[in-house]
């Protein structure tokens, strides 16, 4: 513990509010809140925590905290600092998927559609459904059963729907307002729960149709049955009602937590959302920040009644929430609670280790680096590679791991603009004080360890670079690949010295997925824009080609490669000028 945070704790407050733990850079790593700060900011720095708090702890170098006037507002600020600053050990909810709802238009012919966005545009909205499959299904099942129109403009003439009885053909008829309000009426009636009525009116028409030896209309009833008892009645778990809610359960083992969501639609428990990841605070309050941050998301959307455990504030989440919430004691819906906590249990025990494993491979790893090159455990790790074709489209990549697995968002492409030819070091050169002069500029996180992509010379390039024109003083190493173009060597240190990896070391597996991240991008990158650049070789330096020509002989060749089978007479039938002709078929030739 660092002599800022002593005389820090020892000012703490007695009252609620947040605090925001800063690494060594200055960043946000975590937001928490607490009813007592004073109580909760130093039960960090005091006795033993387990594997996950400890590694947040070491790399705490300062702190801040605000006062709230109550628990509650402490709940409100902690979720809008963890949006604002999005901290990497705070709980993150990375399911970006939305869930789609079923709509009907509000126009004058109106519409069944499948959407994932929500507006304000008159029209009506059922679900959301977290069985998409369910969604599709049902759709379908309607647009059966109730003939609306599919197309988006109207034709000027009826199409195969209309012959098949699924739509009114408004583009042709004059079809009466009262009937779309009819059908609209049943229709929500159907997705609002009322769907048993229809089924039963849809098995006497079967049996009518039957008796009649209409067989071929019989099955079309059935199998319109068949998809209703698909789509609406086989579900896990039924109730009495038709109210829509959610019921939340969660299990803590280890410092970490799992909470289960039940989702009940119409009275129907038809999907789950699992959620794990690793606790700091009491389990009741990382519960109420879950439920905060669940119903943040665009794709959560909060039913008319939540169901939570015993053990979690009620009152707190009911303001949070601003919406009904039961903790229940007995019968069903307590039935749905404590299956949801046993799910919960369940998942965390089944995927506990695998979960110990992937820290074994990622964040023990990128430890275990730090302690053999004697540095700060490098938690941000940014990778470079070039790739050029003898001096051709030079590019160069970067790419960003970060805690042992790679941040994706944080890759970023080169071109290279200041090296001509093959120029290894140069282009290296380049790029990296491209990158680190916007990094200080923009007062960008620094990387607690850069790697580049070659030997001696390729580091001690990228070293002149850092100290000497840009004053910085960062840990670098190099990785040199073997006659296969395997990871073979890391070197590190002034004078560069070969570090010793065991090849069955989780650190050496992680340089090595690092290594071929990085050239994978740079690769795909290069070949990106040589493909470009290529294709701008054949036909744009040839004078008389532009946009419409170039369109002109892909439409009617296809490729490259058969314009240069192609003959004199071909190109002069698609309107290509003789000498522009004869000049393309040279190029091609060469």
């Amino acid at each position: 513990m660092n002599e800022i945070i002593k005389q820090k704790l020892a000012l703490l407050p007695d009252q609620p509010g947040c605090y925001l733990m800063k690494d060594r850079q200055g960043t946000i790593i975590y937001v928490g809140k607490a009813k007592v700060l004073k109580n909760r900011v130093r039960s960090y720095f005091t006795g033993s925590h387990d594997g996950k708090t400890l590694r947040l702890v070491n790399e705490i170098e300062n702190f801040e905290y605000i006062v709230t006037s109550s628990n509650i507002e402490a709940l409100i600020l902690e979720l809008n600092l963890i949006k604002k600053h999005d901290p990497k050990y705070n709980i993150m909810l990375k399911d970006d998927k939305t869930y789609p709802f079923i709509k009907l238009t509000a126009e004058r012919h109106p519409k069944l559609i499948i959407t994932r966005k929500v507006k304000k545009d008159k029209g009506k909205y059922f679900g959301p459904y977290p069985n998409v499959q369910a969604a599709n299904e049902t759709k379908k099942l309607l647009d059966r059963i109730y003939p609306l129109r599919k197309c988006s403009t109207l034709p000027d003439r009826v199409c195969l729907y209309y012959h098949l009885g699924q739509c009114l053909a408004p583009c042709v008829k004059e079809i009466p307002e009262q009937q779309y309000k009819d059908m609209i009426e049943e229709i929500s009636r159907f997705l609002n729960g009322g769907y048993k009525e229809i089924k039963k009116e849809l098995t006497e028409k079967m049996l009518s149709a039957a008796e009649s030896l209409d067989f071929e209309r019989a099955k079309e009833y059935r199998d319109k049955i068949s998809h209703i008892e698909i789509t609406m009645e086989k579900q896990k778990m039924n109730s009495t009602d038709f109210i829509d809610r959610d019921v939340f359960g969660y299990a803590v083992d280890k410092g970490w937590m799992c909470v289960q969501v039940f989702f009940v639609r119409q009275g129907k428990l038809i999907e789950r959302d699992v959620s794990m990841f690793p606790v700091y605070d009491e389990a009741e309050e990382e519960m109420l920040t879950f439920l905060g941050q669940f119903y943040t998301k665009a794709e959560h959307f909060k039913p008319k009644e939540i169901l939570i455990p015993d053990k979690v504030d009620h009152s707190l989440a009911e303001q949070l929430l601003d919406v009904k919430v039961l903790q229940p004691q007995r019968g069903q819906k307590k039935d749905l609670v404590e299956l949801a906590n046993k799910n919960a249990k369940i998942a965390l025990n089944e995927k506990f280790s695998l979960i110990e494993r992937d820290d074994d491979r990622t964040i023990k790893a990128v430890e275990n680096l730090g302690n053999m090159l004697g540095i700060y455990t490098p938690h941000r790790i940014e990778a470079f590679d070039n790739s050029n074709i003898q001096g051709t489209d030079p590019v160069s990549a970067l790419v960003v791991f970060q805690d042992g697995k790679a941040n994706k968002r944080e890759y970023r492409k080169y071109k290279i603009k200041s090296v001509t030819g093959p120029d290894d070091y140069e282009t290296m050169r380049e790029v990296v004080r491209r990158r680190y002069s916007r990094v200080l500029k923009e007062s960008l996180p620094l990387p607690d360890l850069i790697i580049i992509d070659g030997g001696k010379g390729h580091v001690e390039t990228v070293r002149d670079v850092l100290e000497n024109e840009l004053g910085l003083d960062l840990p670098l190493a190099g990785l040199v690949k073997d006659e296969k173009h395997s990871t073979s060597q890391l070197l590190y240190g002034n004078p560069l010295e070969i570090i010793p990896l065991a090849r069955n070391s989780q650190e050496f597996y992680l340089l090595q997925r690092i290594q071929d991240e990085v050239h994978r991008f740079a690769i795909t990158f290069h070949r990106q824009i040589r493909g470009k650049t290529a294709f701008h070789s054949l036909l744009d330096d040839i004078p008389g080609i532009g946009e419409k020509r170039k369109k002109a002989l892909l439409k009617s060749f296809g490729s490259v490669k058969k314009m240069k089978e192609a003959t004199l007479e071909q190109f002069l039938e698609i309107g290509i000028p003789s000498n522009t002709a004869e000049e393309l078929l040279k190029k091609l030739q060469e």
